[in-house]
């Protein structure tokens, strides 16, 4: 399917996982992007910046590539000796950069509020303050059907919150139910973005020796090592 500005978008969580890591990735470790299958496999199952955590294989996050890349959304890059990949959301979808910025987050670390979102995506985008996030995301929910409808989705405020949380449509409908019911800590900036930054490149350097290691113990008749 050729996407175009008119077409309706739904993802499946495992695509909406991938194209949120590819997206960080570009932002956060620009050195290491775009990425092999084995990072962004790595990246996808981070225990941090996520929710939900996952726990995908290499074959799913494969046909979820396979399936964007007839989206637009993901290009393959095979100049190299391992094929990597990039994404190419701000373009397919047709939205701003800040807007991209607003639906990356909300696809890795689901519902938040404008105040986290902010705080969020100071490593992708440095928002000017909250209303501005706030003026993006009040342009992504009133989105004209004749652009393919809303993208995000502002929920009902939660018991004892203060702050109501948005959350994207890109894989359809939003379960408000399960989403209250649901505590969400990968929600917060947890970590210092000094450390997320050099975890996230360390991950990335580890996949890439793993693959270099076993394309030695093949064309050398090795078994490859065991991963965890």
């Amino acid at each position: 399917m050729t996407l175009t500005p008119a077409t309706p978008l739904t993802l499946t969580p495992i695509e909406a996982r991938v194209l949120g890591t590819l997206m960080e990735k570009a932002r956060t470790v620009p050195d290491s992007y775009p990425l092999s299958l084995n990072s962004l496999v790595l990246g996808c199952n981070q225990k941090t910046t996520r929710e939900p955590v996952m726990n995908l294989t290499e074959a799913e996050v494969a046909d979820a590539l396979s399936s964007l890349k007839k989206c637009q959304l993901v290009r393959e890059n095979s100049g190299s000796r391992v094929t990597r990949f990039d994404h190419n959301f701000q373009r397919g979808i047709g939205v701003p950069e800040q807007s991209a910025v607003l639906l990356g987050m909300l696809m890795l670390r689901g519902p938040q509020t404008a105040a986290e979102l902010r705080l969020n995506t100071e490593r992708w985008y440095k928002f000017a303050d909250i209303s501005s996030v706030e003026g993006f995301l009040e342009e992504l929910q009133d989105r004209s059907e004749e652009k393919g409808g809303p993208l995000v989705v502002k929920l009902a405020r939660a018991p004892g919150a203060r702050e109501q949380r948005w959350a994207h449509l890109l894989c359809g409908p939003v379960d408000e139910l399960s989403f209250a019911a649901h505590s969400g800590s990968a929600r917060y900036g947890d970590g210092a973005p000094g450390t997320l930054a050099r975890i996230e490149q360390l991950e990335i350097q580890v996949a890439e020796l793993r693959e270099t290691v076993q394309k030695l113990c093949i064309e050398l008749g090795m078994s490859p090592p065991m991963q965890d």
